[in-house]
């Protein structure tokens, strides 16, 4: 079986283990909330302008269409669908609700395991071969079968004040009333930050693949009742290091007791699983949400009932990298009909754009109806790190923001994963203020109330509103624009050193008949993070926000340099290039993030796989081909190469039985990029 990462990600969804533990030996108390809850006398928003009404106002799933002809059944299999054999985990979507009984019975007609069953859905979860697969798609109820892919967390006081949620929360909105959805990894249920708000939880962590386990407390695929989003779960501990931090820091930020919206309900649903695979993560274990079980986290969000309303849901989350929206693409449109279904609710989805330092968002943020959201530091500049373009919504802090963590404590931690839930808690005190309007005017109001930032993006002129609340709800004049130029770029110097964490995984390459001679020209050291794509950690926890400081956030490098397969292989021996192993890892994780070759068909997660990616100068023609896209999209990632040839040449290695003629074609094409 074989596994799609996709980040959030940064996101680049996988949530690898942190560089420091969220553990302190000794937890220190968190901070005594620094928001009354007594309000004082509420002051009364300005009205919002009226407005013509947006252009997809509460849309409602679109269910009508033009008839198509019916696909061939190899016309409903993705590409690369088990192309290198085994089993694999694909959704298989119907055309009926109703046809799950017959088309499940079919699939264990011909040795298809069906793993989910979603009730009332037009979908379930199956685990076959690709003849098993192809067998399936032949039954006119199947409309397509794609993999179950996966997902991981993006990335992960001054941001309250620079947004001017300090002076909301002194007219006396707190969120009052309103409830928001972090679906992430959990919560830490008895944390002082969420004492007696916490109104539900749930837990979707598939388990039917070999190496990967439920982080549910029952151990089950599903729970619904209890703390089934506990986050201080065995399963989440790898050492001293709880793996499921992330979605407590970022509820804290939407809706604890030091966050936006410091009165809102939380609903915590908790959708990833433990992958035991260092193949997969590059480390012994990770955390990543299938495809599947997203969606069915989304399905219990729309039919949850509460007693108050849901202002909006936060997915600090994200896969495949997008530079134009993706409602038409087949992941896009799941996630389109679902998204759109919660704002036809008046519910929005609050969406990581990602942090790979790229013009575009990772998935699910490039959804037109998804509300993307990349990240500033304090100093009202965008984050080095964070992805950018006319495809963001909005800009919101995301740099060293403190937060909870469990065992009651604090830390800090950078990313778009902290930005996302700042606009979150933002909608909740905006459905406060206006209870009456549509969800659609209020995302609007913000982004026309927000801080314009002018930026330029592949030679166009771009702007794109900071969140400013202050603006939005108390009548304070909006904020004049800020030039971004020249755009940001990952900070100059070494790195440093993280006294919680080794230098990475150590390869254990082949060893060649003779010695790889050093590149004649060494390339420039990078400076990137110590860890992972996701988030990453230098202090540990602790309640005082001057005395938690996050590290930098991996993102891909400005050296601009191309280096062959063979540079390449001696920057991944055993450290003995010029690069860091953990900035390797970086590049890796990144990589993975955007290619859908690696790893889902050619697992090169690790130094030392990917070393034996690299060394493939003979053997198959799908060998060579590897070693040619790897090295570009090590090029990719170290700052120089485009992604429109890698595209085209993965399309080939993807397919079912490609020509040795198209092989050999499509790894010329790629050489000549690295050159």
């Amino acid at each position: 079986m074989r596994f799609r990462p996709l980040f959030v990600s940064s996101i680049a969804l996988a949530l690898l283990p942190l560089a420091g533990p969220a553990y302190a030996d000794e937890p220190t108390p968190a901070p005594t909330p620094g928001v009354t809850q007594a309000p004082p006398v509420q002051q009364q928003p300005e009205p919002l302008p009226e407005q013509a009404p947006p252009a997809q106002e509460t849309p409602a799933p679109e269910t009508s269409q033009a008839p198509q002809e019916p696909k061939a059944p190899e016309e409903k299999i993705e590409e690369g669908l088990g192309v290198d054999g085994g089993t694999e985990r694909a959704i298989v979507e119907l055309t009926d609700a109703g046809a799950h009984a017959t088309v499940a019975t079919l699939a264990a007609s011909e040795s298809v395991d069906v793993v989910l069953q979603p009730q009332n859905q037009s979908y379930m979860v199956v685990e076959g071969t690709a003849e098993e697969l192809a067998k399936l798609a032949e039954d006119p109820r199947v409309s397509s079968i794609h993999r179950d892919r996966l997902y991981s967390p993006a990335e992960v006081a001054p941001n309250l004040s620079l947004i001017g949620a300090d002076q909301v929360h002194q007219s006396g909105r707190i969120g009052s009333g309103q409830a928001v959805v972090i679906i992430d990894t959990g919560i830490d249920v008895d944390h002082p930050w969420f004492q007696g708000r916490i109104l539900a939880q749930a837990c979707f962590s598939a388990t039917e693949d070999a190496g990967v386990r439920s982080l549910c407390p029952n151990g089950q695929n599903q729970q619904l009742d209890g703390d089934a989003a506990a986050a201080t779960t065995p399963a989440c501990l790898s050492g001293s290091v709880n793996m499921c931090d992330h979605g407590s820091h970022v509820a804290g930020i939407a809706a604890g007791t030091g966050g936006v919206a410091p009165g809102a309900g939380i609903v915590a649903v908790q959708v990833f699983s433990r992958i035991d695979d260092e193949d997969l993560c590059g480390e012994p274990a990770c955390l990543l949400a299938y495809e599947s079980s997203l969606r069915q986290a989304l399905d219990y969000v729309a039919n949850l009932t509460l007693d108050r309303p849901i202002a909006a849901v936060n997915l600090s989350l994200g896969g495949w990298l997008y530079d134009t929206n993706c409602d038409t693409v087949e992941e896009g449109a799941v996630f389109k009909e679902k998204i759109d279904a919660l704002l036809a609710k008046n519910i929005a989805t609050v969406v990581a754009a990602g942090n790979e330092y790229y013009a575009g968002v990772a998935h699910p943020a490039c959804v037109s109806t998804a509300v993307a959201v990349g990240a500033n530091d304090n100093d009202d500049h965008i984050a080095d790190f964070s992805n950018r373009g006319p495809l963001l919504d909005l800009f919101a802090p995301g740099v060293d923001v403190v937060s909870a963590v469990p065992d009651d404590a604090t830390i800090a931690y950078s990313g778009t994963s902290m930005s996302t839930p700042h606009v979150t808690g933002a909608l909740a005190l905006m459905r406060e203020a206006y209870p009456d309007r549509p969800m659609t005017e209020l995302i609007e109001a913000l982004k026309s109330s927000g801080r314009p930032y002018t930026y330029e993006v592949d030679g166009a002129q771009v702007t794109t509103p900071r969140l400013d609340l202050a603006a939005a709800l108390t009548g304070a004049s909006p904020q004049p624009p800020i030039s971004q130029s020249p755009a940001p770029e990952p900070p100059p110097g070494p790195l440093e050193p993280n006294p919680t964490d080794g230098s990475g995984p150590t390869p254990e390459p082949d060893q060649p008949s003779d010695p790889d001679p050093q590149p004649s020209t060494p390339p420039s050291p990078v400076p990137l993070p110590t860890v992972t794509v996701t988030v990453t950690v230098t202090a540990t926890a602790s309640p005082s926000p001057t005395a938690a400081k996050a590290a930098a956030v991996c993102t891909r490098g400005t050296a601009a340099k191309k280096l062959d397969a063979k540079e390449w292989a001696v920057e991944v021996h055993r450290s003995s290039g010029k690069l860091t192993d953990a900035t390797l890892t970086c590049y890796l994780k990144l990589i993975s993030k955007s290619s859908k070759v690696f790893s889902e068909l050619t697992k090169a997660s690790s130094l030392g796989k990917a070393y034996r990616v690299l060394k493939a100068k003979s053997g198959s023609s799908k060998a060579k081909l590897d070693s040619a896209l790897l090295t570009a999209w090590l090029n990719w990632a170290h700052g120089t190469n485009g992604t429109k040839a890698l595209t085209a040449a993965e399309k080939v290695r993807m397919k079912s039985k490609p020509s040795a003629k198209a092989l050999k074609k499509a790894t010329q094409s790629i050489l000549k990029t690295v050159k």
